[in-house]
């Protein structure tokens, strides 16, 4: 896709230096090792991009100029919570380096924070939907590719298990409110990002798949390694700032499947 006016960096986000920041107003920072079962083959190295290198991004950024930064977080730092919606300031409980890393980040930026160095942490529900680079690893995706080819999906621990949801294009709508707010709604601040409908039971999703796609056998295991269940609530950075989400589990599936039918992705 060629876009007008844009030029690109290929660097280490840990070797950035002001120079790489030069006339530029925000940044949004997406860089980072992204799932838990990656992190977890290497804390060290987790900590060593996702916190250290998100804050040498951070503290480069503000030493260049940049007025705006905004981190993508993750609601998995609230880890194992109750079934009670969890808001920005319930207690954390990360059960993953990948979450721990998030929380240390989220901690040590937050104090770069500055009447003149805005600072936001979009935290985000679990992504889903059709993008140009699909990730096969989150949940709605990877049922949804399961189902297409095997005709099954494999639900892990039961499928009580709580997790919020959000559509890819939501996503990239609550950076740019987020890059259009006010600074003094935003600075210091964190936001959950999703929607309070789209918090979904494990095995909710599947079934909600396996009528989308037909003929699909649902098999439940009892354990599951990734003890993560965390039911969310979306009223903060809907009342701050307007967002509301526009898109759906179901229209995310079908966008799915259809992409996978047509062949405009691999399974």
């Amino acid at each position: 896709i060629e876009v007008d006016n844009f030029s690109s960096i290929q660097k280490d986000i840990r070797n950035l230096h002001t120079r790489d920041f030069k006339d530029i107003d925000a940044v949004i920072d997406l860089a980072g090792i992204s799932n838990d079962p990656s992190c977890d083959l290497d804390p060290i190295i987790t900590n060593s991009i996702n916190h250290q290198g998100a804050l040498h991004c951070a503290k480069t950024a503000k030493k260049a100029g940049v007025k705006r930064y905004i981190m993508a977080s993750s609601c998995s730092i609230y880890g194992t919570g109750s079934d009670n919606e969890l808001n920005e300031n319930s207690q954390i409980n990360p059960v993953s380096h990948y979450a721990k890393s998030k929380i240390d980040a989220e901690r040590d930026i937050a104090q770069l924070s500055s009447q003149t160095f805005c600072v936001t942490f979009l935290r985000l529900a679990t992504v889903y939907g059709l993008s140009l680079r699909m990730r096969f690893d989150l949940i709605v995706n990877i049922m949804t590719m399961h189902a297409y080819k095997s005709n099954s999906i494999i639900v892990l621990g039961g499928g009580k298990q709580w997790r919020p949801l959000v559509h890819i294009k939501d996503v990239a709508t609550a950076f740019i409110k987020t890059l259009e707010a006010l600074t003094n709604k935003i600075n210091g601040e964190a936001f959950n990002v999703g929607s309070n409908d789209q918090n979904y039971q494990v095995i909710r999703v599947a079934n909600i798949i396996k009528s989308r796609l037909k003929n699909v056998n649902v098999v439940i295991a009892p354990d599951d390694p990734d003890k993560r269940s965390y039911h969310v609530s979306f009223d903060k950075i809907n009342n701050i700032l307007g967002f509301k989400t526009e898109y759906n589990l179901e229209l995310g599936i079908d966008q799915i499947h259809n992409a996978l039918l047509n062949g405009e992705i691999d399974s």
